[in-house]
């Protein structure tokens, strides 16, 4: 799952039109309407309505990038759109799943992990603002799925009345691999960030 922009090749290979309405932009509202969801759902306690919600609208992030590089429909728009919906839709069901204790969701996870989309959305603007290329990395994506997989585990987790230890154990190993790869993928944009401004003029290597 992209949990950021379009990696390099892609931006290469492809055109980035100012249009707004096209499908991709489309899904990428439908998800953010999604996501307000099921923060909602954990609140009213339809944990099960919930990962079902969550894992149909972190579906629609891989049509809307494929459909967008498919069909080439890749826009400033969407650019911006899909990564800000990606953060969403992760923060508002980890912010519901602190006021529920058997989750093991604590807050200062939700504080990393907050922490780490502003402080790269920051590197991001700084970068490309002064014209450097501030691409996707793997363990950027590779963040992102554990994220979604720690969600859905947790979700199921306190779903249920009596639920299996390996359950257990597993949403809890899903959500501590999930906050390591998060501060991993923070300190890898930094340093990232720190090789463009010290070579402004070399493009960032491909992730």
């Amino acid at each position: 799952m992209a949990a950021d922009p379009v990696s390099a090749g892609t931006k290469a290979s492809a055109t980035v039109s100012n249009r707004v309405v096209n499908v991709p932009n489309a899904l990428s509202f439908t998800r953010l309407l999604l996501a307000i969801g099921v923060g909602v759902l954990i609140e009213v306690g339809a944990y099960t309505t919930a990962w079902i919600v969550f894992v149909v609208a972190a579906s629609t992030d891989f049509i809307d990038g494929y459909w967008a590089r498919r069909f080439n429909q890749i826009t400033k728009l969407g650019r911006i759109l899909d990564p800000f919906v990606d953060k969403i839709i992760i923060t508002a069901a980890m912010v519901a799943l602190v006021g529920v204790p058997a989750s093991g969701v604590a807050a200062w996870m939700v504080t990393a992990v907050v922490g780490r989309e502003l402080l790269v959305t920051s590197l991001r603007g700084m970068v490309e603002g002064q014209g450097g290329d501030f691409s996707a990395r793997w363990l950027g994506k590779w963040k992102m799925l554990f994220q979604c997989i720690a969600v859905v585990a947790c979700l199921i987790l306190v779903g249920q009345s009596d639920p299996p230890q390996w359950l257990h154990w597993f949403a809890r190993c899903s959500l501590w691999v999930a906050i390591a790869m998060t501060i991993a993928s923070g300190v890898d944009y930094v340093i990232q960030a720190v090789r463009i401004s010290r070579a402004p003029s070399a493009a960032a290597p491909p992730g």
